[in-house]
């Protein structure tokens, strides 16, 4: 790319970064909170994106499509088919596409395109489930929407920094995939349990 249009795509990204963090955080900040985040100028986001719901329309179709990529890349594992069902939920874990679901549905007007989108997503986590639940080592009494939200339980874990969130995200997706297999898991879990100090600082702001 020439120089002005890979100075576009920085900012871009740049800008996808930051509303990402806004708006996860707090669905109703203006869009001005997303330019100053960024480090870009507020005309320089507007010709990007003319407005807070295409930003949020834009965030999450690439969510969306990241769901997708990683649904699929299970879907296509021909092995162990509760190792390509752990794969997808540690793939849906590590993408964070429910934090997206827990703080922006029903903020803003989805598009055609984006409803295409979730009816992809939706029958492709219809097909990763029924097909480990006919090899015998998923509980059969569990739907799809049931998945969906414990995965929103997993995303709703936020103590620490960002590598203490994973740990402890996956922490408990291990602990939630025992319960979900047959047979029955008993496994080590990952990583150290939060502490007692970790869950009361949340409820500290050092000033």
């Amino acid at each position: 790319m020439s120089g002005r249009k890979a100075q576009a795509a920085r900012n871009d990204e740049l800008i996808l970064q930051a509303a990402r963090a806004v708006f996860t955080a707090d669905p109703g900040a203006p869009i001005a909170a997303v330019a100053e985040r960024a480090g870009v100028g507020i005309s320089a986001l507007y010709r990007r994106y003319p407005s807070k719901e295409a930003l949020l329309q834009k965030l999450c179709g690439d969510g969306l499509k990241l769901y997708i990529e990683v649904t699929e890349r299970a879907l296509a594992e021909e092995g162990d088919p509760w190792e390509a069902f752990a794969g997808y939920l540690r793939g849906i874990v590590d993408a964070d596409t429910n934090s997206l679901t827990i703080k922006l549905a029903g903020t803003f007007q989805p598009t055609e395109e984006l409803g295409h989108y979730a009816m992809r997503a939706s029958a492709l986590a219809t097909e990763i489930h029924r097909r480990t639940v006919e090899a015998g080592v998923l509980r059969p009494d569990l739907t799809t929407a049931d998945i969906a939200l414990l995965l929103e339980q997993i995303a709703s874990i936020r103590v620490g920094d960002e590598r203490r969130i994973s740990e402890l995200r996956h922490r408990h997706l291990a602990l939630m995939m025992d319960a979900l297999r047959l047979p029955p898991a008993r496994r080590e879990l990952p990583g150290p349990a939060v502490t007692d100090e970790e869950l009361s600082s949340r409820w500290w702001t050092g000033s």
